[in-house]
This record gives C-alpha cells, sequence and structure tokens, in this order.
C-alpha cells in the first residue's frame, strides 16, 4: 500500500508523483525563505537571516577554498542552491505527512547532470581546445601515444561515472535512512522519535555536504590547469 502524504490532498499522486510534489514545495519554500531574508536584511543579522547567513558562508569558503576566487564567486550560487535544495528535501523527509525529494533516483539524477554539464560547460570556457589534456595524462608525446589512449578511455569512464555515483549515493543513503529509521521506531517506539530526529538531522545534513562537496571538486578539477 502506498504511503498518503499532506500533498496527496492537493495533488493526485497518481498524476505527479511524490517527488516532483515534494520538490516543487521545497522550490517554493527556498523563494519564499529568500524573498523574506532579502526584505529584511539588517547589519546585524538576527533570526532567519542569521541563520541564512551562517549557511552561505559556509558554503562560500568552501567553494573559494577549493575552486579559486576568481570562478568560486561565479559557481558559489550554483553549488549553494543544490545544497540548500537537497537539505531542505532531505529534512522534509523526517516531518510526518511529508516525503523526501532525494528519496527518489530521478530527482538525484536531476541534480547530477547538471553538475555533469556545467563541470564540462566550464572546463571548455577556461581553457578551449586544450582541456582535452585533462583527459590524456601528465605525459603527451609521440612516444607516450597507448599511454594517452588508455587515461583518455579511462578519464572518459570516470566522468560519464560521476552523475551515475553522485545519483546512485544520495538516493541509497537517504533511503537507507528511512528503512534504518523505520527499524529503530518498531524496536525501540518509547526511545525511538529522540535518537530518530538526531540520526536523521546528522544523515540529512551530512548527504547534502557530501553531493556540494563532490559537485565543488568536480568543478575544481575543470578548472585547474592540466599538469
Amino acid at each position: 500500500m502506498e504511503e498518503v502524504l499532506l500533498m496527496d490532498l492537493i495533488v493526485n499522486p497518481d498524476v505527479i508523483p511524490h517527488n516532483v510534489t515534494h520538490a516543487f514545495l521545497a522550490s517554493i519554500i527556498l523563494i519564499v525563505t529568500a524573498l523574506m531574508v532579502k526584505g529584511s536584511l539588517s547589519l546585524v543579522p538576527r533570526g532567519l537571516q542569521n541563520f541564512v547567513e551562517m549557511i552561505v558562508e559556509a558554503i562560500y569558503k568552501l567553494v573559494d577554498e577549493n575552486i579559486g576566487h576568481h570562478w568560486g564567486k561565479t559557481l558559489f550560487p550554483f553549488i549553494c542552491t543544490i545544497f540548500m535544495f537537497i537539505l531542505l528535501c532531505n529534512f522534509m523527509g523526517l516531518v510526518p505527512g511529508f516525503a523526501s525529494a532525494t528519496s527518489n533516483v530521478n530527482t538525484n539524477a536531476a541534480m547530477a547532470i547538471p553538475v555533469f554539464l556545467t563541470t564540462h560547460f566550464i572546463g571548455i570556457r577556461v581553457h578551449g581546445g586544450s582541456y582535452i589534456n585533462q583527459f590524456l595524462g601528465p605525459i603527451r608525446t609521440i612516444a607516450a601515444l597507448p599511454l594517452m589512449i588508455l587515461m583518455f578511455c579511462v578519464e572518459v569512464i570516470g566522468h560519464i561515472a560521476r552523475p551515475i555515483t553522485l545519483t546512485v549515493r544520495l538516493f541509497g543513503n537517504m533511503t537507507g535512512k528511512h528503512i534504518i529509521l523505520l527499524v529503530l521506531g518498531i524496536i525501540a517506539p518509547m526511545f525511538a522519535p529522540a535518537v530518530i530526529l538526531c540520526l536523521g538531522v546528522l544523515v540529512s545534513v551530512v548527504q547534502a555536504f557530501v553531493f556540494a562537496l563532490l559537485a565543488t571538486l568536480y568543478l575544481a578539477g575543470a578548472v585547474e590547469h592540466a599538469h
């Protein structure tokens, strides 16, 4: 029997699946939150502004340290948006009556594929045709042609695997989290609520950060010069 959620009162799940409705709901919440923070900006942050600035500064520091100031500033909005979206979707899965959009492989693929495309778009934009050198290894001579071909094949396979691993990793961890929390609820129903909440929050934050970190490292590798 399929789980009945609050959004089913508004949207028919047989027409629009749960992951789509909750992804749109998370997007709306993020947009409204951004507008609220923008409309109440102050030199001394407090409340919601303080919380949002804490997240933004942490992600900006991560991006700036790994990608560099120039391209980090350009790519920061992209990575920060992905982090906040994943984090909110993960948290929604902890609220009774709601579902986590990131527990569906399609939602995760919709974030992993743009990361993959952006990585190579930025790489070509920064390096032009010489971007291919990143796929040929450190030794690029006629004598090393067989090694260059081997390195190229390995690099291509590795890059193709990136969006797949991003998708499956987030999907597997979020699905596994729900299963573990369900088992805890059955084994220890009296102590489960506190344990479930703490464990769920920890896993949600870690998985959002891991996705953002890997996206940052992929983009950092695209803009750096091949050796």
